[in-house]
């Protein structure tokens, strides 16, 4: 046998070893192979044969991968990069990124266009009584001496009668986030001796009110609007006080039609840490709801 030949193996194992296993040791690696033109291949051109399949040519790459590292050597990589991804899987910081991922998608919903129109059309005559406003200061504790969040209050409608309600004892915070509501408040703060009344300019997901020290809450037809309501949700938790009462009147609507379904509304509240208090259909002939939150222990 050549230097550079394979030995034949029959399927029995080779000749003269019968009942032998078909185990085919390794052909030694040729110094050169000359192919029909004559001219020696250098190392780096030549093939392998297979060790189990002679008419099989190894790539040089993987005969030399297959020749540094052992098979248990590969297959204990194998298992550990395995355990890897399990433990991946299974970390709570990325349970958390996919529940982060998942709030996200909730606070990212379809929401109305803030208004900025002409702020005076929210002064329409009877809407106190279509929205029976005074019975909804009483569900929320509108009273002497409380501090109340009108959060989207516009042209301050519900501000000025809630300062009226709380007296000098009390305050009242009006809450927007469009500048010119802000200044039409302010001004209309002045005109009508209302010095219990403070104006704050707030971000799409944060009222910026005081911490612990609000009472109750209205969002009036403003909750469709919010672009992430859990996030404001969230950051006006730190405000409240611990019997604080948070209520919201909006229509039912797919988000985007100035209105936001009483069952959406109820879900991100509970995310946000709030539990349902009451739930009422009285204001504008049954037309809207009216929700009732309080934050959970």
């Amino acid at each position: 046998m050549g230097e550079g030949s394979v030995p034949q193996v029959t399927r029995d194992g080779g000749p003269g070893n019968a009942g032998v296993s078909p185990t085919v040791p390794i052909a030694p690696l040729p110094s050169a192979v000359v192919p029909n033109n004559g001219r020696k291949l250098a190392p780096h051109e030549r093939s392998y044969t297979h060790r189990s399949n002679p008419t099989h040519q190894l790539d040089p790459q993987e005969s030399i991968l297959k020749a540094r590292i052992p098979r248990g050597v590969f297959m204990s990589w194998y298992r550990l990069l395995f355990l890897a991804l399990v433990l991946c899987h299974n970390s709570p910081s990325i349970q958390t990124s996919s529940a982060t991922a998942t709030q996200q998608s909730t606070d990212t919903r379809e929401t109305s266009t803030p208004y900025k129109g002409d702020l005076s059309i929210f002064e329409s005559p009877g809407r106190a009584e279509r929205l029976q406003i005074d019975r909804v200061m009483d569900i929320l504790g509108v009273g002497p001496g409380k501090n109340v969040a009108d959060i989207g209050a516009g042209s301050g409608w519900f501000t000025v009668r809630a300062a009226k309600r709380v007296t000098g004892s009390g305050r009242v915070y009006a809450v927007d986030i469009n500048p010119e509501a802000i200044r039409y408040i302010e001004d209309r703060s002045q005109k009508e001796q209302l010095h219990n009344v403070k104006a704050i300019l707030g971000h799409e997901d944060d009222p910026l009110l005081p911490q612990r020290q609000i009472d109750s809450v209205l969002l009036l037809k403003t909750y469709h609007e919010v672009a992430k309501p859990i996030v404001l949700l969230r950051n006006l938790r730190a405000s409240l006080r611990a019997d604080a009462k948070v209520g919201v009147i909006d229509r039912n609507g797919n988000g985007e039609n100035h209105g936001v379904a009483r069952e959406v509304v109820i879900r991100e509240a509970a995310s946000a840490g709030y539990e349902l208090l009451a739930s009422y259909d009285f204001v504008k002939d049954d037309m809207d709801y009216f929700l009732v939150f309080g934050p959970k222990p």
